[in-house]
């Protein structure tokens, strides 16, 4: 959510290929001195959507249009259009007879044509200067936050079935944000001048290189904007892509694709190839080309290719990076001191919001016993008031879940919740698939903090509750670290300033993104740069200064301007 402050105008760049082809330059006798634009920035505003408002106009009309009609979506390589036999279709979570678009799978032929054609282009992409690329991701962002904001939003609430809101924050503001803080980022990275001691003597400088070979983006479904920076983050830093969008996430992916090319992002650079998982992962990694995977999704997908790179180690040119961000079983920790309606609150919109389908969504609580009444009484008053139904109705605070599969492992937890002796379920508890993959908010209280439902992820809109005695707060407060693998977000609430500063350090490890007093949700690009450690991922915090040098192989470069004409050192002739 960042815009660009300009003193002076932004310049779009050329024609695609003249961007690449006008600009393949050699070192030369000197170093050119690298000169960027200046700007500043800051988080793009979120809109609000009010009543008869400009934007929820527009907002209306682009859904209405996005809904008309099944659209189109190629495989698209090198610039070009390709379909298969094998086709396949987004719908609606909320209404999955509603077909949004349609929509092919990459074979392994075309996968590898994709990679030859990313392997081709990267050197040349890589020779564009920054100040030109970072002109074409101004234009981008501003593309998004302007003539394509509606359309982003449109196809995120239709095929992802956020609400107003939700894709808000994500299609527009976090996607924006990643376009625009990431070129900051680079501009600010290539500020740095190793020293030069004498530069009438020598002069040392560092040049920032994309990688030789090409990225796979692995993004997921339940962010917009993560499938913008998967892709388009690694092609910033000089990199050739190749993209493999969610099923469910491909409309709205499809749009950024498209704006990102009306910007100038010459074609080959990122290449659009949806594709069968597991067809695509035995063909990337079979690859000597591969340079690294950028990825957001299951840690079993994770590890699966993990392991094929492992196998595969002696093949590569590089060794790949890997870059994964794989979910959590985030939590709120609740200490008597805390403050019970900003727990309630906080806890019914991170939990609950989007379906907690969030990365960063709250599925487990601690609470003492003596809040639990009052605790208990406002979680339920809230869960009931909230508002389930299709996210084209304005007063929805969620929706349906993103499809079938996700339908069925949500409800087998609120299944065996209500078979398990251990768990009681005071909230919700109940769904359908008729329609559209709906399941009400549901909130269960388990005698066992150790409890399955207690430490594997689910995904869903299900929070469950351990309550404690107080005399056990220091033994509860090590279960949070110790009884699950993840360690993504986590939030403490208290008034108690020692207690604070005494969780701040026994949950140390338990999460990559740590809240006091606040929602384990909600991660601000350049505010809360996001991830987590352990089987959480790999931590390269997204949306950081630090993310955009995981992608890229910096050269370092020390240029001697007089020559150098004796072998002997000063003392060997005293």
């Amino acid at each position: 959510m960042l815009r660009l402050l300009r003193s002076t105008p932004a310049r779009c760049s050329g024609q695609q290929q003249s961007v690449i082809q006008s600009h393949v330059r050699g070192l030369g006798s000197a170093i050119p001195e690298l000169k960027l634009k200046d700007f500043s920035v800051e988080n793009e505003p979120i809109l609000s959507y009010c009543k008869d408002s400009p934007e929820r106009k527009a907002l209306q009309q682009a859904l209405k249009d996005t809904a008309s009609h099944c659209e189109e979506i190629p495989i698209v390589i090198g610039g070009k259009e390709f379909k298969t036999s094998d086709v396949r279709h987004q719908v609606m979570p909320h209404d999955h007879a509603h077909k949004l678009a349609q929509f092919y799978y990459a074979d392994k032929k075309l996968l590898q044509q994709a990679i030859k054609t990313a392997v081709e282009t990267q050197p040349k992409w890589d020779r564009v200067p920054l100040a030109e690329r970072l002109n074409i991701w101004e234009k981008a962002a501003d593309l998004m936050a302007t003539k394509y904001r509606q359309e982003l939003n449109s196809a995120t609430m239709l095929g992802q079935s956020k609400t107003v809101i939700q894709a808000e924050i994500d299609a527009a503001a976090e996607l924006i944000d990643f376009i625009r803080l990431n070129a900051y980022f680079l501009k600010e990275v290539s500020k740095y001048r190793p020293i030069s001691e004498d530069i009438k003597v020598t002069k040392n400088s560092m040049r920032y290189r994309g990688i030789d070979g090409f990225i796979a983006a692995v993004s997921p479904f339940n962010f917009t904007a993560i499938g913008g920076n998967l892709s388009y983050t690694p092609a910033l830093m000089g990199n050739a892509v190749l993209w493999k969008p969610s099923d469910t996430a491909m409309l709205s992916n499809w749009r950024i694709f498209n704006i990102m090319r009306e910007a100038g992002v010459p074609d080959g650079v990122v290449n659009f190839v949806p594709a069968d998982g597991p067809v695509f992962g035995d063909t990337i990694t079979a690859s000597p080309h591969l340079a690294g995977i950028n990825f957001t999704g299951s840690v079993p997908t994770f590890n699966r290719l993990w392991k094929q790179v492992g196998n595969n180690i002696d093949n590569y040119i590089n060794f790949p990076r890997l870059i994964g961000e794989c979910g959590g079983k985030n939590f709120h920790f609740v200490h008597k001191s805390a403050d019970v309606q900003s727990v309630v609150t906080s806890t019914i919109r991170s939990a609950f919001e989007y379906c907690g389908q969030k990365c960063s969504a709250c599925s487990r609580m601690y609470v003492p016993e003596s809040l639990w009444p009052e605790i208990k009484a406002g979680l339920q008053c809230e869960a009931e008031k909230l508002k389930i139904g299709d996210v084209q109705d304005i007063s929805s605070f969620t929706s349906a879940v993103i499809d079938d599969k996700a339908f069925k492992r949500i409800t087998s937890y609120i299944e065996q919740a209500k078979k398990s002796p251990n768990l009681e379920i005071i909230a919700g508890g109940t769904y359908s698939d008729s329609k559209g993959y709906f399941v009400n908010p549901t909130i269960v209280v388990s005698k066992d903090p150790k409890d399955r439902i207690m430490v594997e992820e689910i995904f869903g809109p299900v929070l469950t509750i351990y309550v404690y005695k107080e005399a056990d707060l220091a033994e509860t407060m090590k279960l949070v670290h110790t009884s699950t693998k993840f360690a993504l977000t986590g939030a403490i609430f208290g008034q108690d300033e020692n207690w604070v500063q005494t969780a701040l350090e026994e949950f140390k490890w338990a999460a990559g993104n740590f809240y006091i007093n606040d929602k384990s949700t909600g991660s601000v690009v350049g505010q809360q740069p996001f991830g987590g450690g352990r089987m959480s991922g790999t931590n390269d915090k997204a949306g950081g200064p630090h993310y955009i040098l995981r992608w890229t192989s910096p050269q370092s470069i020390k240029e001697t301007f007089v020559p150098l004409r004796d072998v002997n050192y000063p003392y060997m002739s005293e």
